[in-house]
């Protein structure tokens, strides 16, 4: 099976530190608010899937989808659909299709890792707290050993 290779190790674990080949660019977008799935979506008045409405309501709620542009909601919509049809037939097919649209948004947390995305806790962010992706050296401190008890 296809895929896009394995995910990029963090910059902090790569041999080379070369800058990016590609330069960024910056464009500014008006973040749009979550709204209800449009039931135009679905041929002659049917109804989405229990499953799918759930699907997007976490979509919804989730912090990767703070920013999204009216565009991104677009694409969302149209991933919604085949989740609804990918629910109702089962389809591999379907599947497919919707792991590889989703993968774009950062589904898996092999996606979030290939698209640069770290995710951190609350607690985390507030504190300053290093991800859980840093060294152990770095978690743990200066740790030492105790000497063994004897008798």
């Amino acid at each position: 099976m296809a895929g896009v290779g394995p995910p990029p190790k963090s910059a902090d674990r790569r041999a080379r530190r070369n800058k990016d080949p590609i330069p960024g660019r910056e464009v500014s977008v008006l973040p749009v608010l979550p709204h209800d799935l449009p039931g135009d979506l679905l041929p002659d008045g049917e109804e989405w899937h229990t499953a799918t409405l759930r699907w997007w309501k976490r979509w919804c709620e989730s912090p990767l989808a703070e920013n999204l542009p009216e565009v991104d909601w677009s694409e969302l919509e149209s991933c919604a659909v085949l989740h609804h049809e990918f629910m109702r037939k089962r389809s591999f097919t379907l599947g497919s299709e919707l792991r590889l649209r989703m993968a774009k948004f950062g589904a898996t947390p092999e996606d979030r890792q290939r698209l640069r995305i770290i995710t951190t806790t609350a607690d985390e962010k507030d504190s300053g707290s290093k991800p859980a992706g840093s060294s152990a050296r770095e978690r743990m401190g200066a740790l030492r050993a105790l000497p063994p008890i004897t008798g």
